[in-house]
């Protein structure tokens, strides 16, 4: 078992369509890991600074959300703690300004966490809509997986998925 802390926050505005996918994903985790010591959900929503003092605390930092890079829709990406800037450089909402300062005042203050990844889905539409577009709804699961994957790989003993994935 690892020590420490590691934060999994689900971002983004789940009114704007596919952005809604980090919240989407924190929710089908949460009967999952409930009880797993060291590992914090947060439903980070659209949050803005209010998630500084959680996420500067963290041992270990996991961020879902919708990541725009180019790949077709319901693509799942994966981003390493180097490449999180490409995370906010191509914004799908305006919540990422938001996360941008946060990592920024983190990394000022030293106390970004050395591990830290992005996992998220290509959006397919990010409009004002309740709900997530086919393709990125046939890609929760495998963002699920992903993300119990990490956390297994950061050593928590975390169970396989069970339940289904539609938000």
């Amino acid at each position: 078992m690892t020590e420490g802390r590691t934060v999994v926050v689900g971002v983004g505005s789940s009114l704007m369509g596919d952005d809604g996918v980090g919240v989407a994903v924190v929710r089908l985790l949460a009967p999952l890991l409930d009880g797993v010591q060291g590992v914090e959900l947060l439903d980070g929503g659209t949050w803005g600074m209010q998630l500084l003092p959680a996420l500067e605390s963290a041992d270990r930092l996991l961020v879902v959300d919708a990541i725009h890079e180019g790949s077709p829709p319901g693509s799942i990406v994966h981003l390493e703690k180097v490449d999180l800037p490409r995370l906010l450089y191509h914004k799908v909402s305006p919540h990422q300004i938001d996360l941008r300062e946060i990592f920024a005042l983190m990394e000022l203050r030293g106390t970004f966490p050395d591990q830290a990844v992005a996992i998220g889905v290509e959006p397919d539409t990010v409009v004002l809509h309740d709900g997530l577009s086919p393709k990125v709804t046939a890609a929760l699961g495998e963002v699920v997986d992903s993300v119990l994957d990490q956390l297994r790989d950061w050593g928590h003993d975390v169970p396989t998925r069970r339940i289904p994935t539609h938000a």
